[in-house]
């Protein structure tokens, strides 16, 4: 998987990780965070997904959804929620928040909302209820 990383780390750039890599690897691999810098509100262990972008230390740039969205945000990305932000969605458990993550690893992410239609236990009446609450 590809990743892009930038902002308080040694050596921020485009970077190539195993699949199932985490947040703390990327940081591993682009050289580690600055001296005297945070990585702020980052979720080191969350798995990464191919083709997202890692701010490190830094505020996310306007308009853009932070990596780790607090679960109280309007739109919820697909592709780079927890398990907990999931299970904040009308009718997400645990069982289906992992289905969902479980998606998101075996395709490389949503591409589109419409995607949710394939995750087993996501109906139409569900799909109806958090479509506009979730963004890929």
């Amino acid at each position: 998987m590809t990743i892009h990383i930038t902002g308080k780390v040694r050596d921020p750039g485009v970077l190539a990780l195993p699949i199932g890599s985490r947040v703390v690897d990327a940081i591993t691999a682009a050289g580690g965070i600055k001296k005297g810098a945070d990585p702020g509100p980052l979720n080191l262990a969350r798995r990464l997904v191919d083709g997202e972008q890692i701010i490190v230390g830094l505020p996310p740039p306007p308009g853009s959804h932070p990596i780790t969205a607090p679960a109280t945000t309007n739109i919820l990305s697909l592709n780079s929620a927890t398990p907990d932000q999931l299970e904040q969605l009308p009718g997400v458990g645990e069982v289906l928040a992992q289905r969902i993550i479980e998606y998101r690893d075996t395709h490389g992410g949503f591409q589109s909302v419409e995607q949710l239609r394939e995750v087993s236990g996501i109906g139409e009446r569900k799909y109806a209820e958090i479509k506009d609450k979730v963004s890929p």
